[in-house]
């Protein structure tokens, strides 16, 4: 497995697979790989020949007063975990080889960033399909792979490869989580031990509404109010926001009459983290 710094080394590379007749696969990540990595890189590897796996924490998806300074980073260990599960490179770029002295083109986007993480995270989004669009153009991979637990970031991306006539298919892949229920991320090191405990009122609300929808529940005001007790039961968290969206748009819906996405932010203590579920009308989980 190699490690490349630039663009041209990815593209150089990239190039003798495609002479090869080889299929390639993207996972793009910002490093502090875990077991949830692991299974997309476990999947691009089954489906491709060659996969690329991309370490990179995205400066411009940031906010001002965010963690970007304090993301964990270990690239030793991420080199060690893309090796094992079978990644052929990672692309490893330095924030001036991404974007240098200059750059001023990022790709926006309207409706399904204003909704959720769009709300309290304003460029959020902007960086994120910057970023990706960049790694599509750079890789140019016939399939790219996200985690389900990032539900927003994954329709947001889906949305902008087809606004965007990018050659490329979006897998999306489910949510891995601890034996505890708490789902995977990067910023559970964060976490004290008491914390890590009272971060398991996200999946448990979200089991409990999943529990809910698929007794026939199609209120998703009642929905949001069941998964919002029982994290306010916990006095260690507090709700940046719990809703109901259509999978599509990720607009507000008031019944669980379409596919829907139930989503959460909550804070505990200083650390912001996310869990959902995806269900089709009729209490069909995804």
């Amino acid at each position: 497995m190699k490690i490349a710094e630039t663009v041209a080394e990815v593209r150089q590379q990239v190039k003798a697979w495609r002479k090869e007749g080889l299929t390639v696969g993207l996972v793009p990540t910002m490093g502090y790989l875990h077991e949830g990595h692991q299974s997309l890189i476990a999947k691009a590897c089954e489906q491709n020949d060659r996969v690329v796996v991309s370490v990179f924490v995205n400066p411009t998806q940031f906010g001002p007063n965010e963690d970007l300074e304090s993301y964990p980073r270990d690239l030793e260990h991420d080199a060690a975990l893309c090796e094992s599960t079978g990644a052929a490179l990672i692309f490893h770029p330095t924030p001036s080889e991404m974007y240098p002295k200059g750059f001023c083109s990022f790709v926006d986007m309207d409706v399904l960033t204003k909704e959720l993480c769009g709300l309290s995270r304003p460029v959020h989004f902007r960086g994120v399909c910057t970023v990706v669009s960049k790694l599509l153009h750079i890789v140019q991979p016939d399939r790219a792979y996200f985690g389900e637990k990032d539900a927003q970031q994954l329709a947001v991306i889906r949305r902008m490869v087809l606004d965007l006539n990018m050659d490329v298919e979006i897998v999306g892949c489910p949510i891995v989580r601890e034996a505890d229920g708490l789902a995977k991320s990067s910023r559970n090191t964060y976490l004290s031990p008491e914390e890590c405990k009272a971060a398991l009122v996200l999946s448990r609300s979200i089991f409990a509404g999943k529990k809910l929808a698929e007794s026939g529940e199609t209120d998703a005001a009642k929905l949001v109010q069941a998964m919002t007790e029982i994290i306010e039961a916990e006095p260690l968290a507090k709700i940046d926001y719990v809703k109901v969206v259509d999978l599509m748009t990720m607009q507000q819906i008031p019944k669980l009459d379409r596919p829907f996405l139930a989503a959460m932010a909550v804070y505990i203590g200083k650390t912001r983290l996310i869990d959902n579920f995806m269900m089709q009308a009729g209490g069909a989980a995804e």
